[in-house]
């Protein structure tokens, strides 16, 4: 070892066994550490419940449409079907928008509902305000525990008057300043080992994706860093150690506290979205201009009718030799489906657009980058909720398909009586929902790769900060 690198080490021992002896220090560490332990084990509990919870109420719905008695397939249209968003592995470590886009979707014929019964709305108020998560800590508060602690690492020492003849000893300002990076980079190594230690025995123990679990543990040491490297800048170009503490708390409350929080409401101001009753009033106008399958005398379905009847060589309806309301009903699911994808795609695309905007401030805003990195890795985002929506509105449509071809084929086009039904045999045959849940590399590849990119970028800005302020050092000694 070189006698610079011992002269290194010695900075970085000496600045590790003043924080040792700060009581202070060593609370709010043990404070931190057990809430991250604890918000990690109430998380796996949490989803390991809710996860069982979907599972079991996926089960019961699914054993209640089978258990349907014989009916008229269209009864069954209405009577539709409840599917449940099964939770994703790393979900216990981020919850992402999941507490918040609901999580229930129920499938029915002529309409495409969104997910209801979100946690946010069955709960109190302090969801809204933020889960006690381990991402949620180490985003929110470890960065806080870390301004604290590093806030004084030069400045102190300018203070004391030892920096002076620290510098008289022959002590370079580089060796100075790099001793007290070790020094934090250790600090952050230690404040997010109990969260990270569960995420590599997750992963190892197979409850977790390997390779995810490896960026979003990178990603947060990364972001960590960047505030002690930060802290160490500050420190280094402020005199006073009382200036740069309030310097770092008021980049941690602009950061963390202020920027998450306002900037999704510019971008919804700039990108503005249709309320609810906005869009359904203007799909239920559409509806009425490309034909209704209720009116016999709508123009398109009478276009329809006879390109039907031509199909099967026949001059009226009844000598069909399938179901004529059952034909009208699968044209009419044609349609209303795909006006409703047409809907859907444009709400999609608005909200990407704000996402998007948002992202774009992770270049002032760390924490953006991270979050946004570590919901993508947990498949917890707006992103792969709107991939859930996407396989159920497949599935809605080959579901209601399925039964409006039963009664195209099952009951007969004449003289079926004032309640034709068919065998409840039938409902065992449809296809039940299962969430396909996607690869998250590649879902959200350009997201993760983006976002990884603007943390490494502030880290190495810090850093070439952090050398540039070392060199001024060197004037307190002269």
């Amino acid at each position: 070892m070189s006698f610079r690198s011992t002269k290194v080490l010695r900075v970085a021992a000496e600045e590790w066994r003043a924080l040792v002896r700060n009581r202070v220090a060593m609370i709010a560490s043990l404070t931190l550490t057990a809430l991250i332990v604890t918000s990690a084990i109430l998380g796996m509990e949490q989803r390991n419940a809710t996860k069982a919870a979907r599972a079991r109420y996926q089960a019961t719905s699914d054993e209640a449409f089978d258990a349907q008695p014989d009916r008229h397939p269209h009864r069954m249209v209405h009577y539709g079907q409840f599917v449940f968003r099964p939770l994703s592995a790393l979900a216990f470590f981020d919850p992402g928008v999941d507490g918040f886009t609901g999580n229930t979707v129920f499938l029915e014929g002529h309409r495409q509902n969104s997910a209801n019964f979100s946690e946010a709305r069955q709960s109190s108020l302090l969801l809204r305000f933020g889960q006690l998560t381990p991402a949620f800590v180490l985003q929110t508060l470890a960065p806080l525990l870390i301004v604290f602690l590093a806030f004084g690492a030069v400045s102190r020492e300018r203070e004391q008057g030892t920096l002076r003849l620290l510098l008289a000893q022959g002590l370079r300002p580089s060796e100075l300043a790099a001793g007290k990076l070790s020094a934090y980079v250790g600090v952050v190594a230690a404040i997010a080992a109990p969260a990270l230690l569960v995420l590599a025995a997750a992963a190892l123990a197979g409850q977790a994706p390997p390779v995810p679990s490896l960026l979003m543990v990178s990603g947060y040491l990364v972001y960590l860093s960047i505030w002690a490297v930060a802290a160490l800048l500050v420190s280094l170009l402020v005199r006073r150690a009382r200036d740069a503490l309030i310097v770092l708390v008021a980049a941690w409350m602009g950061v963390v506290i202020l920027a998450p929080r306002i900037l999704p409401e510019l971008a919804v101001a700039r990108i503005p979205t249709p309320t609810r009753i906005e869009t359904d009033v203007a799909i239920h106008h559409a509806l009425k201009q490309i034909g209704d399958s209720h009116n016999p005398d709508d123009p398109y379905f009478s276009e329809f009718k006879a390109k039907t009847l031509a199909q099967y060589g026949v001059e009226k309806v009844e000598d069909l030799p399938v179901q004529w309301a059952g034909l009208v009903g699968m044209e009419g699911e044609r349609l209303t489906s795909g006006l409703f994808d047409r809907y859907a795609r444009e709400a999609f695309a608005r909200e990407a657009e704000q996402n998007r905007l948002v992202r774009q401030f992770g270049v002032i805003s760390p924490l953006i980058a991270v979050r946004q990195l570590s919901m993508s890795l947990a498949a917890t985002d707006t992103e792969s909720h709107q991939d859930f929506l996407e396989q159920v509105e497949r599935h809605r449509y080959h579901f209601v398909q399925a039964l409006n071809l039963l009664q195209v084929t099952k009951i007969p086009n004449r003289n079926a009586g004032a309640d034709p039904r068919i065998s409840a045999a039938h409902w065992k045959t449809l296809p039940s929902f299962t969430y396909r849940e996607p690869n998250v590399l590649q879902l959200a590849g350009d997201r993760i790769r983006a976002n990884l990119l603007i943390l490494v970028c502030w880290l190495a800005a810090l850093l070439a900060g952090c050398g540039l302020a070392a060199r001024r050092l060197g004037e307190v000694a002269r």
